[in-house]
């Protein structure tokens, strides 16, 4: 699978941005499979941000998110979106989309980057204060 993630960019605190991201290439299990989003900050490990499956389109968030951000999917489009509301200067990162293409996740590896099989290249979202 190949994901091709966009919408980045800059934005003063309390603004929004809206992340997607493509997956397109061999054919994957959207019976099983889960999309995720991670963010990595400068000097930190790769942290997860939401994840959800593409059967039932179940989500899952970091505490630090919830109520602000919104994953949501496209079966038909292979897309995977990121809405971000109320944004912070702590939300700033490089963002990644991820494949969990065999489904093979389970709730206690999903926010485990290890768990997950394709990346997308990342997108820098910058929140000024």
């Amino acid at each position: 699978v190949q994901l091709q993630a966009s919408g980045g960019g800059l934005v003063q605190a309390g603004g929004s941005l809206r992340l997607s991201c493509e997956a397109f290439g061999r054919t994957f299990s959207r019976s099983r499979g889960i999309m995720g989003w991670f963010r990595q900050a400068p000097g930190k490990e790769r942290e997860f941000v939401a994840a959800i499956t593409w059967s039932g389109g179940n989500q899952h968030y970091t505490d630090s998110v919830k109520g602000r951000f919104t994953i949501s999917r496209d079966n038909a489009k292979l897309t995977v979106d990121l809405q971000m509301n109320s944004l912070k200067p702590e939300d700033t990162a490089v963002y990644y989309c991820a494949a969990e293409s065999r489904g093979r996740w389970t709730l206690s590896n999903i926010r485990d980057p290890s768990a997950y099989d394709s990346w997308g290249q990342g997108t820098q979202v910058t929140v000024s204060s």
